[in-house]
């Protein structure tokens, strides 16, 4: 599809159904694995995936960084016009050469410093248990995890997002069904379920790089021409994207350490399923900012700002959209979401209904502060895209978590990312009218 020349809805909902696909396989790798290892270990195996959670974080989000910041360029790059192939790939080069690098520090971390890790975060006894034997095959092909999310973002920009979310599918079906052969008919327990999503990222890099060997391939790597000055550019335009993730992690842990010191291992345990259902209604919202991320990098690069306001009108529709689905799900039936997650105790049941609805409301807002962050991205506004993701993703967010159980009571903590969400909305949707109504002003346009 040209993203210059055809019909503007029908090139946002193809790449919205790519990127939708791609982002829901990519959440369901640790969603299942919280719901095999719940059902197996019960309350125990949740908190565990909850203390492994921040490892998935950080793994996606430095996917994101090189993927999404070198990827932005790629196009903005490919919109000016001929002649640009050689620069753009200048970008993939080093985002592919940075991926490398920072997949190879997180491998390292995790091999050799698993266990002072987790303790960290959290775990001991049982749980500490569950959690090393959940991420023992994992560790050992975690750059395939970081280099997946990246190489997904190229071949969206590069005109394969189908390919791409084949990729993530094939991945992401297999470790639905090894995760039940390998926990339960194997009765290997956490380990299998950490086995079945190392082997389904093996099987999404087989497909991916399936493109490199494509007529449709425009990828490949040219020597930097100036290497440090494009890798910051890289790491500059990314950094919020990456941010998004690696403050959900950072986050998790406040949460976690803030939970265990005024509340306890039940109210943990649910806190394990919230944060499994935030990071599939979270995925959703990345869907909506991975799709209209190459279209309006490419038209903006090219000065077409009428056609950018097209996509923001279906992006923030669809925003909506999800925003109301994911928070009736969890208000409308948040003990049926606590069953799909793991085999309850009655102690568990009585609380999660409070915990869940103060927790979810936040979702209604969440899918738009996120794409708002793309959108920025798109338009090389890194600023408020910056703004955007640390104001919500640390600063806001840790400022009330560490607060509210002090100076109200410990359940105020659950009221924490509503709140977060509501300020953010504020700026997010000032710094959006304001650069939306500068493209219409643009003669060029």
């Amino acid at each position: 599809m040209d993203l210059l020349k055809d019909d503007i809805k029908k090139v946002y909902f193809k790449y919205l159904t790519a990127a939708f696909g791609s982002a829901l396989i990519t959440s369901i790798y640790s969603i299942v694995d919280m719901a095999m290892v719940g059902q197996y270990h019960g309350p125990d195996g949740s908190a565990a995936l909850a203390i492994v959670a921040p490892i998935w974080n950080i793994v996606c989000s430095l996917g994101l960084l090189t993927g999404i910041g070198g990827s932005v360029l790629f196009s903005n790059l490919r919109g000016h016009g001929q002649g640009n192939e050689k620069r753009s790939n200048e970008y993939f080069t080093m985002s592919v050469l940075l991926s490398i690098v920072l997949s190879a520090a997180v491998w390292i971390m995790l091999v050799f410093f698993d266990r002072p890790l987790f303790q960290a975060f959290g775990a001991e006894g049982a749980v500490l248990d569950i959690a090393l034997n959940y991420i023992m095959p994992i560790k050992y092909v975690c750059p395939l995890f970081l280099l997946n999310i990246m190489i997904a973002a190229y071949l969206r920009n590069d005109g394969a997002p189908v390919l791409a979310t084949a990729g993530v599918l094939a991945g992401g079906i297999f470790n639905i069904f090894g995760d039940y052969f390998f926990v339960f008919t194997c009765d290997m327990g956490s380990f299998g379920a950490g086995l079945a999503t190392a082997l389904g990222a093996a099987i999404t890099f087989g497909v991916l790089i399936v493109h490199f060997f494509t007529k449709k391939n425009t990828l490949y790597f040219v020597r930097p021409s100036s290497a440090a000055a494009q890798a910051k550019r890289v790491l500059v335009t990314g950094f919020s994207t990456f941010f998004i993730d690696v403050a959900t992690g950072i986050m998790t842990i406040i949460f976690n350490t803030q939970i265990m010191l005024f509340l306890g291992n039940t109210e943990l345990a649910v806190y394990g399923v919230i944060a499994n259902v935030a990071m599939l209604a979270q995925c959703c919202a990345y869907s909506i900012g991975q799709a209209a991320q190459p279209i309006i990098s490419t038209n903006f690069g090219a000065g077409q700002g009428k056609r950018i306001s097209g996509i923001l009108k279906y992006a923030l529709y669809t925003a909506a959209f999800f925003g109301i689905i994911w928070t009736a799900v969890c208000v409308g039936a948040p003990n049926g979401v606590i069953h799909v997650f793991m085999s309850p105790t009655e102690e568990v049941l009585n609380i999660a209904p409070a915990i869940i609805r103060s927790y979810t409301i936040s979702f209604l807002i969440m899918p738009f502060n996120i794409f708002s962050t793309y959108y920025f991205q798109a338009l090389m506004k890194p600023a408020a895209a910056f703004v955007v993701s640390v104001g919500r993703g640390l600063v806001v967010s840790g400022f009330l978590i560490m607060l509210l159980p002090r100076i109200i009571s410990p359940a105020a903590i659950w009221f924490a990312m509503p709140i977060t969400e509501a300020v953010v909305l504020i700026y997010a949707v000032m710094k959006i009218k304001k650069y939306t109504k500068a493209l219409k002003a643009e003669k060029r346009v």
